[in-house]
């Protein structure tokens, strides 16, 4: 979503004509979420996509008579009649179909920054852009450097965190948002809350154990711990001989990740990764054909 509003903002810096398609409502199911928009240029190309199946070829033709007339429609599409062909969700859509001027320049550009909760108006709709989820890493390892990009394309801002110099450098992480060479127990008092989910991957004592106290004084939703089982049994019981009881241990993930069999450093931040978006959205993990109801989340 934020690459088309990244697009949006140069091309009105640029003072390149384009229409928008946003999604403002979805019943039934929900094919993307709210606000994901669509960019047509006058040559008719586009870029993006808002989920309404063989009907976008009927919203660009839209974009293209808002680019003519200026003016701004509400479009509905109903797509329960195309279910039977199993290409499609079924659900029903509402969607604006509008031209940005410059006034919308300054609102684009704090979308595809994602550093705040944006709204604007869109006819009778308000539309609502949550801001990044962060996720904070400690450890500038190979592993950070594999989260960092899986976290970039679940639309999270990041951190990595290490207090070594020569792990911590740009050439090795150049895709984190923000790189700070310090110890955990200096850094994460300030970063963790309850919208920060942290991964300690440093695989060093003096890094992991400053920085897991840090994360259980945190209402971190989601702290994950990689090691071996052995290793997690030690860590519990250091951690149980300082104070901390079963329950606050409990919130540990450690091993991090869901049991994939994975053990490439890709194939381990998938795996996490995948167990942070399952504990954001509740969800059991398991596959989707051993489960009911729908398939995706409120969105």
């Amino acid at each position: 979503m934020r690459e088309i509003f990244a697009a949006i903002a140069e091309r009105i810096a640029e003072n390149q004509a384009g229409a928008v398609a946003t999604l403002v409502a979805a019943h039934d199911a929900t094919p993307a979420p709210l606000g994901t928009s669509l960019l047509v240029t006058p040559d008719g190309s586009f870029l993006g996509n808002i989920g309404a199946g063989c009907h976008e070829g009927a919203i660009i033709e839209a974009a293209q008579t808002a680019l003519r007339d200026g003016t701004s429609s509400a479009i509905a599409f109903d797509l329960k009649d195309e279910v039977l062909d199993g290409s499609v969700c079924g659900a029903r859509l509402e969607v604006v179909v509008w031209v940005p001027d410059a006034t919308f320049l300054q609102t684009a550009a704090q979308i595809a920054a994602g550093r705040q909760h944006v709204h604007f108006a869109l006819l009778t709709f308000q539309v609502e852009i949550p801001h990044k989820k962060h996720l904070v890493i400690v450890g500038a390892t190979s592993l950070a450097a594999e989260l960092v990009l899986f976290a970039k394309r679940l639309d999270f801002r990041t951190t990595v965190i290490d207090p070594r110099p020569p792990f911590a450098t740009q050439l090795r992480h150049p895709f984190a948002d923000e790189l700070l060479v310090q110890w955990p127990q200096e850094a994460l008092p300030a970063l963790l809350n309850s919208e920060t989910s942290a991964v300690i991957v440093a695989h060093d004592a003096k890094i992991d154990l400053p920085a897991i106290r840090c994360a259980l004084q945190s209402p971190a939703p989601y702290i994950g711990v990689i090691g071996n089982r052995r290793t997690q049994a030690m860590r519990r019981k250091v951690l149980a001989a300082e104070g901390y009881d079963a329950q606050s241990l409990d919130r540990l993930h450690g091993p991090a990740g869901l049991d994939l069999g994975g053990a490439a450093n890709g194939e381990i931040a998938l795996s996490i990764l995948a167990e942070i978006t399952a504990i954001e959205n509740a969800r059991s993990a398991r596959p989707l054909r051993t489960t009911e109801g729908r398939i995706h989340g409120d969105l």
